[in-house]
């Protein structure tokens, strides 16, 4: 039966794909920090304190520094070719690459919790397009509160502004899955034989989080040290010369441990020379790596008499890591691709 003639145009139906990341600012400038930084730091799952207290810390002497302070340290790591964050530079290749591997079966798009592009506007122009049927991939091992489900919030709130929605499956945390570790101890031992020499010691070091959130139920910090267990295991590493740690801790309350910065600083008082960090909470890097992990953490090593700190690089885009997304995505899309 032909529609009426004043009948809205029906795309034809396809299936989605939808990587998520965290986040990144636009630009260097002052603003463009603040706007990221505000809707970052504004995020009640991210910080749980009473929203008008919060706002007016917040709105008050944290925006008015804290931005040119952050813009300092993405100016270190900054794509200067592209002006743009390595973090969007990397998700957009893995985007590229599995819209290669799927070809014309999947649409493959990426969206930032924060910043652009939006989960909001990429899940609308996607249904408009006929992605009537999408699958969401938060780039993050190990599920958190303030990562993983702010990242549902926000498909939640996206989803109840539509009066016709898509569906939407959002892929599980693959912190202990056999695949990924199998694949991260890959990566990781091969970048350890490509240095001069073996690290004394390798670092997993994770993003924190307010040991609160621990006791509150959140399941990261448990999750993290699976990972870090399982990493060890699969490299064959001795306990003694793998330790995991927590970095990027903000504000007076106490963080899950150890401290990062205060177990580098330790490594280095006691002796030891050389240490590799590997980031497995990030797939992709991002300034948490390349500025506060690969300068910082440097600097505080050397500062406390070690030799030289190598950060491991994270998946990325490198084959290894796109065999492991192509697999998370495959799994999720059962049952929609032939």
């Amino acid at each position: 039966m032909p529609t009426p003639p004043d009948h809205p145009t029906v795309p034809k139906p396809k299936l989605g794909l939808l990587l998520i990341n965290l986040g990144t600012p636009d630009a260097l400038d002052y603003w463009s920090m603040r706007r990221y930084l505000g809707e970052f730091l504004s995020d009640k799952r991210v910080v749980e304190l009473p929203k008008i207290l919060w706002q007016l810390i917040l709105q008050g002497p944290i925006l008015t520094f804290r931005p040119k302070k952050s813009a300092a340290a993405y100016r270190q790591i900054w794509n200067n070719k592209l002006d743009e964050s390595p973090l969007r530079t990397i998700t957009r290749e893995q985007t590229e690459s599995l819209q290669k591997r799927f070809g014309d079966s999947v649409r493959v798009e990426f969206a930032m919790r924060y910043g652009n592009p939006s989960i909001p506007s990429v899940i609308n122009q996607m249904f408009d397009d006929g992605c009537w049927k999408i699958v969401c991939i938060p780039l993050y091992p190990q599920y958190a509160s303030s990562t993983t489900g702010s990242v549902v919030d926000k498909i939640g709130d996206t989803l109840k502004a539509m009066r016709w929605q898509p569906t939407i499956r959002v892929s599980p945390p693959f912190y202990d899955d056999p695949e990924y570790i199998q694949i991260l101890a890959k990566s990781v031992k091969q970048q350890i034989e490509r240095l001069d020499e073996e690290p004394d010691v390798l670092v997993a070091s994770f993003h924190g989080v307010p040991k609160e959130y621990l006791m509150k139920g959140d399941p990261y910090h448990c999750q993290c040290q699976k990972t870090g267990r399982l990493l060890r295991e699969a490299l064959g590493w001795p306990e003694e010369q793998f330790r995991v740690a927590f970095q990027s801790r903000f504000g007076p309350k106490e963080w899950l441990k150890p401290y990062a910065d205060e177990l580098i600083a330790e490594l280095g008082h006691e002796g030891v020379k050389r240490v590799a960090v590997v980031s497995p909470a990030f797939f992709s890097d991002c300034v948490e790596t390349l500025e506060e992990i690969a300068i910082g953490l440097n600097e505080t090593f050397i500062q406390a008499g070690g030799d030289q700190l190598v950060a491991l690089d994270c998946l990325n885009a490198s084959e290894e890591g796109m065999v492991i997304l192509e697999y998370i995505a495959r799994r999720e899309l059962r049952g929609w691709l032939d």
